[in-house]
């Protein structure tokens, strides 16, 4: 029986992977490489360790990390002060659902918990999550299991009575490694046949989880 759903948070509670494509343009001007903002889709979901192996592949000796890492954190910092996090579609309706059937909400995420509080904060949903799984409580962090073994951990709950939602391929990876019942909501990038396999569904939207759900609750009370 599901007790616990488990999010991802960027591109699937927030529409923060855009957000990033723009600071990667403008970090990549910044230091001479380019815009940069397609490298979002070659790291959707991977730690800084793994993501910093990409660039270099990509990039060799051009490659500065701390440059980089200066101007996408100065356009990050000025987009949000000037805008609120973009929510994606249905993540409202969908928490208050959860929160009315008594299932305990969780957040396994490769960004920080400074990220991840400035996010819930500037969304109004600060006070919705019993555990927040970050990069800072893990050693390793996705495609690995460990940010979802830890959510799980922090709930108290099974990773087999958890669904975890996710947009990307490596946070895929992660909750099926650690156990969890995994949900697809596509963003930037479309799952191929050997990600289809490993879903137990897949929406358009966050609302649609809410029938999936059901569903599942009532196969449970066969």
């Amino acid at each position: 029986m599901i007790k616990a759903i488990i999010f991802d948070m960027d591109g699937t509670m927030f529409d923060t992977e855009r957000v990033f494509i723009h600071a990667w343009d403008y970090a990549g001007e910044k230091t001479g490489i380019g815009k940069a903002g397609h490298m979002v889709m070659k790291t959707l979901g991977a730690s800084i360790r793994a993501s910093r192996d990409v660039w270099r592949r990509e990039y060799g000796e051009r490659f500065h990390e701390d440059e980089l890492r200066k101007y996408s954190k100065e356009f990050i910092i000025d987009y949000y002060l000037h805008h609120e996090t973009p929510v994606k579609d249905g993540l409202y309706e969908l928490i208050d659902y959860l929160k009315n059937e008594n299932y305990l909400l969780g957040i396994s995420t490769s960004s920080s918990r400074y990220e991840v509080d400035t996010h819930l904060r500037s969304a109004g949903l600060t006070d919705c999550f019993q555990a927040i799984a970050d990069k800072d409580l893990v050693e390793n962090s996705k495609p690995a299991p460990d940010l979802y073994i830890k959510a799980c951990e922090l709930l108290g709950v099974s990773p087999d009575y958890c669904f975890a939602l996710e947009d990307s391929k490596n946070g895929i990876l992660s909750a099926r490694s650690a156990g969890c019942k995994t949900i697809m909501i596509p963003d930037l990038w479309q799952p191929d046949d050997e990600i289809k396999k490993l879903l137990f569904a897949q929406c358009d939207t966050l609302h649609d989880v809410i029938q999936v759900i059901e569903k599942n609750r009532k196969r449970e009370d066969v």
